[in-house]
């Protein structure tokens, strides 16, 4: 076993500081190690930004003390913080806690940890060190620029804010790759310290901001042309000419080749923002495939789930469930599933329960939630996952095979009647019971909604009709420049009748082949901006226009 593990002996006298680098800002870069360490913390102490990074992967109820913010006016002036972040980070260690420092990149190259360090070590309190990956290693990965070539390139790194005319002078002779970590706004005058100190006006460079995040934006230039390639993209000047950026120098950095090896910004529906009308819980798995064709996915619910309001009828089928009453129980929901969840757990009853009983699942979510409970559904729809799916694969009633033929039927209040008349003419006996009821969910922040009326939101998937008309009546109607995508034709139907114009279609009443349908008809519009000479935009960046032909692909 590894000795950093959390089940070392805690120190009597203090606590255990652990030295953490969450990366350059995608959350997926944490390592394994990291997140054994977050989820065994006692106090958690970051900065803002780094903290929504980790913080999922600490324990409910961790502290999480605020750093004190010393902004550039304070430090002209001399005004110095309260307490700066080492004694904090010693007074949360004191006692027997284990604090969990949290700094961006690495903390050994991208932060001032050395000098929270030092403070521990100097009082006596452990400390371990859990690296990162660096911002100037990790943001030019994602950019497409590989710093080293089967040559063996020598690689500096730079840091412009503290650099001297030494430093410049060092790295402007070399012929090798320059990292700099700068900001916006002394992008331009560092790459003059790099010309007047020998490097060519000529030599490629590219600048990220906000890199490895959904935020990444990548500028390509040279030495000589980046002030011109900001000015002309408006850049700068700009209230955010304070942001950091990662720049790097040299060959490897040409246009040409970061087009081949682009792979992050080049993502399907990279930096979209994706309105979800389903609740978390419902949206989890779509949400994760949204984000791994680069959008920033945002679920808005539209619909609560309420008990029934006579719970006797939904009592009495459970306790038949358990006397053998039936010889099958057809899920139609993951909200089916989780109401006799339920009223298993009211009862002290668990998934043994369904020893004997035939159960069938309308897709391959609700088959999931019901193998979470741990029951392994006996019929899953080899083809459409619906109702109707469900139908063309269910046996008729056999009086010799099938001694019972009554099948339990958990679903919504306003579910409808296709799957208990095709029952009724297979031959089975259907007990039709409410489990659950489905209300309009109530109105998202002010903010999300004038997202949605604005034009803030790049698209919007929409995964039945009541998610079109509650989002419409709690939310008001998307914008005419967001994509809209329908999971099939009853839906964009609705959606028409809306005033909205479908823009996606899914091929199958699947919400993955609708993500997949939205990503294939956000690759054919990059393909068609790129071949007309115009710049890669999402939706959310362009004025209204003409009407845009419908999207059925997949691929």
């Amino acid at each position: 076993m590894s000795p950093t593990t959390s089940d070392r002996p805690a120190c009597s006298a203090s606590g255990h500081v652990t030295f953490l680098g969450a990366g350059p800002g995608d959350p997926g870069l944490l390592t394994l190690r990291a997140v054994e360490a977050l989820a065994g913390a006692d106090v958690l102490i970051a900065e803002p930004d780094v903290l929504d990074v980790v913080r999922r992967h600490a324990r409910a109820g961790v502290s999480t003390p605020a750093l004190p913010v010393v902004d550039e006016a304070s430090t002209t002036a001399g005004i110095p913080a309260i307490r700066d972040a080492a004694n904090i980070v010693m007074e949360a260690a004191r006692g027997g806690r284990r604090v969990v420092r949290a700094v961006s990149g690495d903390p050994g190259l991208d932060a001032d940890a050395g000098t929270e360090m030092l403070a521990c070590a100097a009082a006596g309190i452990p400390f371990e060190v859990v690296p990162g990956v660096a911002a100037a290693v990790g943001v030019p990965a994602y950019a497409g620029v590989p710093l080293r070539d089967a040559q063996g390139t020598d690689v500096r790194f730079i840091d412009a804010r503290t650099a001297d005319e030494r430093c410049w002078s060092e790295v402007g002779a070399s012929d090798g790759t320059v990292v700099v970590s700068t900001v916006l706004e002394s992008v331009a005058a560092a790459a003059g310290e790099l010309v007047a100190a020998g490097r060519k006006p000529d030599t490629p460079m590219t600048v990220t901001v906000a890199g490895t995040t959904t935020r990444q934006r990548t500028w390509n230039a040279t030495l000589g042309t980046i002030a011109q390639v900001f000015k002309q993209a408006k850049v700068l000047p700009s209230p955010e000419g304070r942001r950091p950026v990662i720049a790097v120098v040299g060959e490897r950095s040409a246009a040409a080749q970061r087009d081949q090896l682009a792979w992050f910004e080049s993502k399907p529906l990279f930096g979209w923002k994706v309105l979800v009308p389903r609740t978390k819980e419902q949206a989890a798995s779509l949400s994760d495939q949204l984000r791994s064709y680069g959008a920033v996915p945002q679920e808005v619910p539209t619909i609560a789930v309420e008990p029934p309001r006579t719970p006797q009828q939904m009592e009495r089928a459970v306790k038949g469930l358990v006397t053998g009453r039936y010889e099958w129980i057809a899920f139609t929901s993951v909200n089916a599933v989780k109401a006799v969840r339920e009223k298993f757990e009211e009862y002290g009853l668990d998934a043994r329960a369904f020893a004997g009983i035939k159960v069938a699942a309308v897709g391959e979510q609700t088959a999931a939630a019901l193998v979470d409970f741990g029951v392994k559904p006996d019929l899953v729809p080899s083809g459409e996952q619906s109702a109707a799916g469900l139908l063309e694969d269910w046996p008729p009633y056999d009086p010799v095979f099938d001694p019972i033929d009554r099948v339990f039927l958990p679903r919504a209040d306003i579910a409808t009647e296709t799957l208990v008349a095709g029952l009724i003419e297979l031959g089975w006996e259907v007990d039709d019971v409410t489990a659950y009821r489905t209300v309009r969910a109530s109105p998202p922040p002010a903010e999300t909604r004038e997202a949605i009326k604005g034009g803030g939101f790049d698209a919007v998937l929409f995964t039945s009709s009541s998610t079109v008309r509650n989002l419409v009546g709690i939310a008001g109607k998307p914008h005419n420049v967001t994509v809209i995508a329908c999971i099939g034709p009853a839906t964009a139907k609705t959606a028409e009748e809306h005033g909205l114009r479908v823009d996606v279609l899914s091929p199958e009443p699947s919400v993955h082949k609708l993500a997949e349908a939205l990503a294939a008809f956000g690759t054919q519009r990059r393909e068609a901006a790129k071949e007309a000479g115009e710049p890669v935009t999402r939706p959310s960046e362009r004025r209204p226009g003409g009407r845009r032909r419908r999207s059925t692909s997949t691929t």
